[in-house]
């Protein structure tokens, strides 16, 4: 970090943002809390950012110790960008962030990601509820795959992964979104076909209340 580029000042806060405070970063680090993701997917993820801009992020990132690059080999020939065990201690940050930020008002135009709608399904999660909701689901989002393992007072979403689900989920993320957001009730969009549902009934109810509640008025 040169010295036109960092605070100057020892405290923690300081020294933290001379890392993650450039715009960009600290999105980059939420769109790779759910897993690794390779550098189009990211930019697909994050409207507004150019190439070269994300491009310098993932360097910065990298340099500091916050990103890792992962090469796959033949033959796929993939590299992958995915957060260090440094990285991965910003998402309680991250989280009370969103929670803060949330009371700002919301932009004109942009829609929510599917990094930020499964992001807030995370954070949203009442821990109260875990032993109710205790199981591992399956979320097909058009061509992403997320497992979805919920314990006694914890969720963990997962891109990418695979397990015994004992409830799946299929759709697309518009139709996930009109669901989040109440433009149409899950009901409305299972009949439709939006949505489309594999398993037991009982996982199934439980994959539903856990997709909904963080979107739910609170009682």
């Amino acid at each position: 970090m040169s010295d036109r580029r960092s605070y100057g000042d020892p405290c923690g806060v300081a020294r933290g943002l001379n890392i993650i405070g450039e715009r960009w970063a600290l999105l980059v680090v939420r769109d790779l809390l759910l897993g690794p993701k390779r550098f189009n997917d990211l930019l697909g993820g994050l409207p507004g950012v150019s190439p070269n801009v994300l491009s310098q992020r993932l360097r910065d990132l990298t340099e500091h110790g916050v990103v890792q690059r992962r090469d796959l080999g033949a033959p796929a020939r993939v590299r992958l960008y995915e957060l260090t065990a440094w990285g991965r201690q910003l998402e309680p940050i991250l989280f009370e962030l969103g929670r803060w930020g949330s009371q700002a008002p919301l932009p004109a135009e942009g829609e929510l990601g599917i990094d930020s709608l499964l992001l807030s399904i995370k954070s949203g999660f009442d821990p109260a509820k875990g032993e109710e909701l205790h199981g591992t689901y399956e979320l097909r989002v058009d061509a992403d795959t997320y497992l979805l393992e919920v314990t006694d007072d914890h969720v963990e979403i997962t891109r990418g992964a695979t397990g015994r689900a004992a409830a799946t989920l299929t759709t697309d993320l518009d139709s996930l979104r009109a669901v989040c957001g109440g433009l149409t009730t899950m009901a409305a969009a299972v009949s439709s076909g939006m949505l489309r549902f594999h398993g037991d009934q009982r996982p199934i109810e439980r994959l539903t209340d856990l997709l909904l509640a963080p979107f739910s008025p609170a009682q």
